[in-house]
């Protein structure tokens, strides 16, 4: 018998199988982007407006109980804006000054009754952005809407154990039809690539609805962490 036979027989039987695991919860934080974009001839109206309809926004937040610490800047910039025809060539026409928002707002468990008056920070986050666009106006746009959960901790945990149980029942089923019986764990590898991310249906139709101030709908879906491992027994 070779040497590399006499090592195959000495070394452990093994089985290794793939879990994968998925953790859902409705998400209890919303994460919007606003931004302000004013035109003027001159620079300075420009920006001067854009700094009016900024605070016009950011202060129909903080009435409406959102922290000062949910609200940040992201953006601020000016920009020409010209035109071009054949006599003339390019010409300056005006200015366009822009500054975003980055507005973090909690989502009630039941958003359609949330007491406001009770409890501003628990208002629904859709009639805090609407009542935001109201305050600012036609120069107020709508960027990207992310919606999240405040403890993705414990998905993440929940997403974990689930894997583990998908790669310890293919592991059984695996040992059973070789006829062996299931050892202890030789190894357990995870997939550090596995994130969070939102899945269901995430709708923002438009900025604004027919009725000044009132909110436009928002779908808040599910939000969804996986986790992916590998693992190996001994099979005895």
């Amino acid at each position: 018998m070779s040497g590399q036979q006499r090592a195959d027989i000495s070394r452990p039987a093994t089985v290794t199988t793939f879990g994968h695991g998925v953790a859902t919860a409705t998400p209890d934080r919303m994460q919007v982007s606003i931004s302000i974009e004013t035109r003027a001839e001159a620079v300075a109206a420009a920006y001067g407006r854009a700094g009016e309809r900024t605070a016009a926004v950011t202060g129909a937040l903080r009435a409406d109980g959102v922290a000062a610490s949910d609200i940040a800047t992201t953006g601020l910039s000016v920009r020409t804006e010209t035109t071009w025809t054949e006599n003339e060539g390019t010409r300056i026409t005006g200015y366009v000054a822009t500054t975003s928002l980055t507005v973090n707002l909690r989502i009630p468990a039941d958003p359609a009754a949330a007491d406001a008056a009770a409890d501003p920070a628990a208002a629904d986050p859709a009639a805090v952005i609407a009542r935001a666009v109201e305050a600012g106006g036609d120069d107020v746009r709508l960027g990207g809407l992310n919606l999240t959960v405040a403890d993705r901790a414990d998905l993440l945990i929940r997403a974990r154990e689930a894997a583990w149980d998908d790669a310890l029942d293919r592991a059984r089923r695996y040992a059973v039809r070789a006829e062996r019986a299931l050892g202890p764990v030789l190894e357990i590898t995870e997939n550090a690539a596995a994130t969070p991310e939102p899945r269901g249906d995430i709708r923002f139709v438009a900025a604004r609805s027919a009725a000044p101030g009132a909110p436009v709908p928002v779908e808040y879906g599910e939000h969804e962490v996986t986790a992916d491992l590998r693992a190996t027994w001994q099979l005895s």
